[in-house]
């Protein structure tokens, strides 16, 4: 009878955690793209190894307190025993077991799909996909508290909401321009953190429309829940017809740069830059140099001026203006 409390208690529990993550559309068990379903099927394996020496503390814990009770005069007392070959081999031979499978099995997985590593005609047919079309390069800086991506060879860029074609890799450089934030699109791909003065990269690819988010996982600030941007993966016609309509949009220069790098959400940006409406910022790309710029203020051996840092209390807009390309 104890047993079977426990066993339903735990299927129970079992159902009220994983049941509302399996039905959530937006959630990374719906991936978008062939990365994540490979993330997607680590996980449930991964899931399944470790229980494999879990259940049996979880299930055995309840009945040996029960069948071993004071109460309990049929049970086996044995005050002298101390030891057991067979136990001894069970608990210490299978989780070594579990962590051999599991570490050999993810490496493997983990340098299959390297963020870092281009996805090109070798690994779309490891990943059992077609490519649609050319690689599309996005350079993406972070901000309090907000994500700005830029489409150098388009000429555009964006804010609160990223478009990416289905079927065509898109490679990402990364890099922030305040404090250390981390990138994650958890139904296309993992996370990547992103730095100061660094350049980091993720190479992510979609292989169906859909919508989901972008999130920055790492502690920024009161602002740092929020920095969320919504994530399109689109048909290639409405890819080209959301730049279309981007390239109307205002144009990012250095001015326009310094505005919205000041702390705050992207309505706040909007707000400081004098445009109406509540949808994401689209700009026409005058500077195709940003991301580099933004990389190159903290080459500086004396470091930033707290005026021109941006996330700083004391950040001005004329002192933020990026350095020119060749300092």
């Amino acid at each position: 009878m104890a047993r079977r409390s426990a066993a339903a208690g735990l299927c129970l529990m079992t159902i009220l955690v994983a049941g509302p993550l399996a039905a959530d559309p937006s959630g990374f068990l719906h991936p978008l793209g062939p990365i994540a379903e490979i993330q997607r099927t680590e996980l449930v394996w991964a899931t399944v190894a470790v229980m494999v020496a879990i259940l049996p503390v979880l299930l055995g814990t309840p009945f040996i307190m029960w069948r071993y009770r004071r109460t309990n005069t049929k049970a086996t007392y044995r005050p002298q025993w101390h030891f057991d070959t067979w136990l001894e081999v069970g608990m210490w031979g299978l989780p070594i077991v579990i962590v051999a499978f599991l570490g050999i099995w993810l490496a493997q997985a983990t340098f299959r799909i390297d963020p870092y590593r281009t996805i090109d005609a070798k690994m779309a047919e490891e990943l059992n996909i077609e490519l649609a079309g050319p690689q599309v390069d996005m350079d993406v800086v972070g901000l309090d508290w907000k994500w700005l991506f830029l489409y150098p060879d388009q000429g555009v860029a964006s804010m609160g909401e990223m478009v990416m074609p289905v079927g065509h890799p898109v490679a990402m450089r990364l890099t922030t321009d305040t404090v250390m934030q981390a990138f994650l699109v958890p139904r296309i791909g993992g996370q990547i953190y992103a730095m100061p003065r660094m350049a980091t990269r993720l190479n992510l690819i979609a292989d169906r429309e859909g919508r989901t988010e972008a999130i920055n996982t790492q502690y920024t600030g009161l602002g740092m829940s929020g920095q969320r941007a919504e994530v399109r993966a689109v048909s290639p016609g409405a890819y080209r017809s959301w730049i279309s309509r981007a390239q109307e949009g205002p144009v990012l220069d250095d001015e326009t740069y310094a505005i919205i790098a000041q702390s705050g959400s992207v309505a706040d940006a909007r707000e400081a830059l004098g445009l109406d409406g509540t949808t994401p910022i689209l700009f026409r790309l005058e500077a195709t140099d940003i991301f580099d710029r933004v990389i190159d203020r903290y080459q500086n051996p004396e470091g930033v001026a707290r005026d021109a840092q941006p996330g700083s209390p004391t950040y001005n807009l004329s002192s933020g203006v990026l350095p020119e390309a060749d300092q």
